[in-house]
C-alpha cells in the first residue's frame, strides 16, 4: 500500500513533446524555462518526483509544483506569471515622446536637454527621464569630437601604418616621431594644500606662466623606448638636428621607418634634403586629421595625465628635468603599446560611422 500524496499522472501529446524538447535545447530559451521542460520530460518518463530530484539537484517541491503546474494548465502552466506590484504609470507613449524630444528637440533657453527641464516639459518626474535615458544610454549632457579624414590616399596610409605596426620590416627600427609643443610651465598663485583624509589635494585656480618648452620625441614601436630632446621652438631647423639625434642613435646597419604627421616643419626643402642625404630612412606620413594613427600620440598622452597636468614648475628647466625624468622612468622598464585593430577592421568601422551619420538626418 502506497503512503503520501498521489502524483498525478503525466501524459504528453505529440505537440507538448515536441515543443518541450525544443524548449529544453533551444540556445535562445530562458534557462529557467529549459529548466522546467526538462523536469516534465523526465516526469513524462515514468520517473517519480524523487528520481527527477536528484537528478537534477532540484528540491522535491519544486519538482512537485512544475508537475501539477502542467497538469493543470499544461504548456502554458511552465511559463512566469505576472508578477505583483503597483501597475504601470508611463506609458509608451510617455516613453516615444521623452525620445523623440531628446533626439529632434532642444529647448528654448539651452543647448541641451537636462532631467529637470525635459521632466517640466513632458509632465513627468526627473527620476522617469533619467530611467528613460538610462534604458535607452542616451546621455544629452555629453558630447564628444570627431574628425573625418579628407585624405584622397587615406586607405592607403592607414594599410600602410598599420601594416607597419603588425608586420615591421625586419632589420629595421620604427619610430613615432612628432612634437608636443608649447609645454608651459605653471606655477600656482598659492602653495597646494596636500591631500587628507576625506580631502582631495587643493590647488588655486589661477596660476603663473614660467616659459614654454618643446618636447621633440620618438617612440620605438618594438620595444617602448622614447628618445626625447628640447627645443624653445619647433621648427624644420629644430627638427633636422632632432634627425640628427636619431641618426647617431640607431645603428648603421638598421634602417629607419618614420611615422610622421603632417605638420609644416616635416615637410620643408631643409627635411626633404636631409632626408635624400640619409636613404636609411624612410617616411611615412599619417592621413590628415587621422594623428590618432600615430603611436607617440598615446604616450603624449600617458606623459600630460602623469606629469604635466598636475605638475609644478617653476622655470622650463624644471619642466625639462621632470619630463626627462618621466622619460629614464619609460625606458628604464619600457612597455610597447601593442596595436590590436587591423587596416580592414579600422576602415570598416569608419564606413560604419559614415554611414550612421548620413542616415541619421543631419
Amino acid at each position: 500500500m502506497r503512503l503520501g500524496r498521489p502524483i498525478p499522472e503525466l501524459i504528453l501529446s505529440p505537440l507538448e513533446q515536441e515543443t518541450l524538447e525544443r524548449w529544453a535545447r533551444r540556445p535562445s530559451s530562458a534557462q529557467a524555462l529549459a529548466l522546467r521542460a526538462r523536469v516534465i520530460l523526465a516526469c513524462a518518463a515514468g520517473k517519480t518526483n524523487t528520481q527527477v530530484s536528484a537528478e537534477m539537484r532540484l528540491s522535491k517541491p519544486a519538482v512537485g509544483k512544475w508537475r501539477g503546474r502542467f497538469v493543470a494548465r499544461r504548456l502554458d502552466g511552465l511559463l512566469d506569471e505576472p508578477r505583483p506590484g503597483a501597475p504601470r504609470k508611463i506609458s509608451d507613449a510617455d516613453v516615444e515622446h521623452v525620445l523623440t524630444l531628446t533626439l529632434e528637440k532642444r529647448p528654448p533657453d539651452a543647448t541641451h536637454w537636462a532631467t529637470r527641464s525635459m521632466a517640466k516639459r513632458c509632465g513627468l518626474s526627473q527620476s522617469a527621464v533619467s530611467r528613460i535615458w538610462r534604458a535607452f544610454a542616451l546621455q544629452p549632457h555629453r558630447a564628444e569630437t570627431f574628425q573625418l579624414s579628407k585624405d584622397p590616399l587615406f586607405i592607403e596610409k592607414v594599410r600602410d601604418i598599420v601594416g607597419l605596426y603588425w608586420h615591421p620590416p625586419d632589420k629595421a627600427l620604427v619610430l613615432c616621431v612628432d612634437e608636443k609643443t608649447q609645454i608651459q610651465a605653471l606655477d600656482r598663485s598659492q602653495p597646494m594644500l596636500p591631500m587628507r583624509p576625506g580631502q582631495a589635494e587643493r590647488r588655486t585656480h589661477d596660476y603663473v606662466r614660467h616659459g614654454t618648452t618643446s618636447l621633440f620625441a620618438a617612440l620605438e614601436v618594438k620595444s617602448g623606448r622614447v628618445v626625447g630632446d628640447f627645443h624653445a621652438r619647433h621648427r624644420s631647423v629644430e627638427f633636422r638636428k632632432f634627425l640628427d639625434r636619431l641618426e647617431a642613435a640607431v645603428p648603421n646597419e638598421l634602417d629607419v621607418h618614420l611615422i610622421l604627421d603632417n605638420y609644416g616643419t616635416h615637410k620643408t626643402p631643409l627635411i626633404h634634403r636631409w632626408l635624400a642625404r640619409h636613404p636609411r630612412f624612410h617616411v611615412h606620413f599619417t592621413p590628415t586629421s587621422a594623428s590618432w594613427l600615430n603611436l607617440v600620440e598615446r604616450w603624449f598622452a600617458a606623459l600630460t595625465q602623469k606629469q604635466i597636468r598636475r605638475g609644478v614648475h617653476r622655470s622650463t628647466r624644471e619642466l625639462e628635468e621632470a619630463i626627462r625624468r618621466f622619460i629614464e622612468t619609460t625606458n628604464h622598464r619600457p612597455k610597447p603599446f601593442v596595436w590590436t585593430k587591423t587596416a580592414d577592421e579600422i576602415l570598416a568601422s569608419v564606413s560604419r560611422f559614415c554611414k550612421r551619420i548620413s542616415d541619421s538626418g543631419h
